[in-house]
């Protein structure tokens, strides 16, 4: 039961943190993610998994419970600490933006930090619901306030922006919605107990609509024409989040559609692993032609999306690799649009790269903070390294040792690479070089403290006892569980 009122925590949040002044605001806001992150990572280091009932519908709508395993753990204790740095970041950004849109400060930050601390706590109730439409009721949420941050508070032409992404976030949602009413009526309920019960299956419609859906919210090549607009002009701690947490939480969706019948990946997998790899790929190369520092970010999320359905083809193994690198992707990505805000707080909105070079003489603990965030995607010395082995067993597992195999591997191994290659490639390009200015600047450290607490974090997490209590634990629930 203490799972419970830890996760109810960030909701409460949303209702008290708008009564206050900023500061105390922020606090709040990081204090009641933080306790629910100790929670979750004492409840892996004990295998603490319970499930509590909540109540029960009739059907197609079944029960309604939270369900804390390993796999929600995993998402959920990364939420918190991302959700709580990020606050702790904003709180100077934000400041800045006000009095930047000529806004009253205290007045919009009421409305700011309800809308982040409803945001944040929505994607965390999505990964412990244990029923779909439930899931889908916080998925809502997540994106309606999403949108309301980039309309309100964003660059450029926000509002149009805003609309784009609400646009194409209601498609995806709407077939999403479709394919799991489709699964309850089928089966008379959309709880997932019910559901991952052996022998029941996913129509091919229903997985159809859902993935259809999940691949528009994730998003992969073509349907990702939305994500460098949005993640690019909303404000910096949303996109902080956006990409992070919310754009993976589609794999997570489909993760759990995978476990509760496989079927539809083992017969569509060769088309799926060719999209995902070819737009991984793609989109890698497209971080090199980027001149907007935000806008590289944001390509970098549809390359490493890629990752998120390469894995979701290669089996038990593979599964395990797509929970890793929702992890890794979300530390690593929250660092990095961070850093970009740094950047932006204390040169006067600066993005342009080709403006940029030599950044670390003026602002080294940012540039610093940078380099680890591209250590979580280029899987170097932080907990992305398990999920590449993850990734990279399961081509082996899925497809053996042999020559048939060998394209596969070598274009997994070539999409690691490539990411490894445009991470030094952007750390170079925006703080090495001939510094434009020597001129140490001074900087709040709210700016760069929050990024080496969750790179911290990174770390750690590839380390006994937290690697050695959350592998085996997604191993029972994934491995021992529907895919034998």
């Amino acid at each position: 039961m203490f799972l419970l009122i830890l996760i109810l925590l960030p909701l409460l949040s949303a209702i008290i943190a708008p009564l206050l002044k900023p500061k105390a605001a922020t606090y709040l806001t990081a204090l009641f993610f933080l306790l629910p992150f100790f929670g979750i990572i004492y409840s892996v280091l004990t295998n603490y998994t319970p499930v509590i009932h909540l109540m029960t519908f009739s059907a197609p709508i079944g029960e309604i419970y939270l369900n804390f395993d390993f796999i929600s753990h995993a998402l959920g204790l990364t939420i918190c600490i991302v959700s709580a740095m990020i606050a702790m970041f904003a709180l100077p950004y934000m400041q800045h933006r006000f009095e930047e849109m000529k806004l009253d400060v205290e007045k919009e930050f009421r409305t700011y930090i309800f809308l982040y601390d409803l945001y944040a706590a929505s994607m965390l109730w999505l990964v412990y619901s244990g029923n779909l439409i439930l899931l889908y009721v916080f998925l809502e949420i997540a994106l309606i306030t999403a949108f309301l941050l980039i309309y309100f508070y964003g660059y450029g032409s926000r509002q149009w922006v805003g609309q784009l992404y609400l646009i194409w976030s209601l498609v995806a949602g709407v077939l999403t919605l479709a394919g799991i009413l489709i699964i309850g009526v089928n089966h008379d309920t959309l709880a997932l107990n019910a559901l991952m019960l052996p022998g029941v299956t996913v129509s091919t419609v229903a997985w159809a609509f859902i993935f259809i859906g999940m691949v528009i919210e994730l998003p992969v090549l073509g349907p990702h024409v939305w994500l460098p607009w949005a993640h690019a002009e909303a404000p910096t701690p949303l996109s902080a989040l956006l990409s992070p947490l919310t754009v993976g939480l589609a794999g997570y969706v489909l993760l759990r559609v995978a476990l509760i019948d496989y079927s539809f990946i083992v017969t569509y997998r060769i088309p799926i692993l060719a999209y995902a790899l070819f737009s991984s790929i793609y989109a890698g190369f497209s971080v090199f032609r980027q001149t907007d520092f935000k806008r590289l970010l944001a390509y970098s999320t549809v390359s490493q999306m890629g990752y998120v359905l390469v894995a979701l083809c290669l089996g038990p193994f593979g599964l395990i690799g797509l929970v890793i690198q929702y992890m890794s992707h979300a530390f690593g990505k929250s660092i990095l649009f961070s850093s970009a805000g740094g950047v932006i707080a204390v040169h006067h909105g600066l993005r342009d790269l080709r403006k940029m070079g030599g950044l670390h003489d003026s602002i080294p603990t940012i540039s610093n903070a940078a380099v680890m965030g591209f250590l979580n995607l280029g899987g170097m010395l932080t907990i992305g390294m398990l999920g590449e082995f993850f990734i990279l067993r399961g081509v082996i597992e899925t497809f053996g040792i042999s020559t048939k195999a060998l394209p596969v591997l070598l274009a997994v191994i070539f999409m690691f690479i490539l990411s490894v290659w445009y991470g030094f490639y952007t750390i170079k390009r925006v703080f090495y070089g001939k510094p434009k200015s020597t001129e140490r600047l001074e900087i709040s450290s709210y700016l760069y403290v929050p990024l080496y607490i969750i790179g911290l974090v990174s770390i750690l997490l590839l380390f006994p006892p937290l690697s050695s209590a959350l592998i085996p634990g997604l191993k029972a629930v994934i491995l021992g569980g529907l895919i034998p």
